[in-house]
């Protein structure tokens, strides 16, 4: 981040490189190209984050089983049952 002294240094160095016509198209081009950066990123960023949701479902949907394994109880295989209390 600028501090305000380098911020007012650059604008300086700024109005001295490109003069009072042109520093307001420079300064309103450089604007666009920024606002296109993050447009851009922020547009990769959801495109990777919808990516690994994608394919955070298709790895639960391998995991989830369409039927159960087996038996999940001891009656359902059949074990002896210990005596009721």
């Amino acid at each position: 981040m600028l501090s305000p002294p380098d911020m007012l240094i650059l604008g300086a160095a700024a109005l001295l490189f490109f003069g009072p016509d042109q520093l307001p198209k420079v300064a309103r081009q450089v604007g666009r190209v920024v606002r296109d950066v993050q447009m851009t990123s922020q547009s990769f960023i959801r495109e990777m984050e919808r990516a690994a949701d994608e394919a955070e479902i298709a790895e639960a949907a391998r995991r989830t089983p369409s039927e159960p394994a087996g038996p999940t109880t001891r009656e359902e295989a059949g074990a002896p049952q210990p005596p009721p209390v």
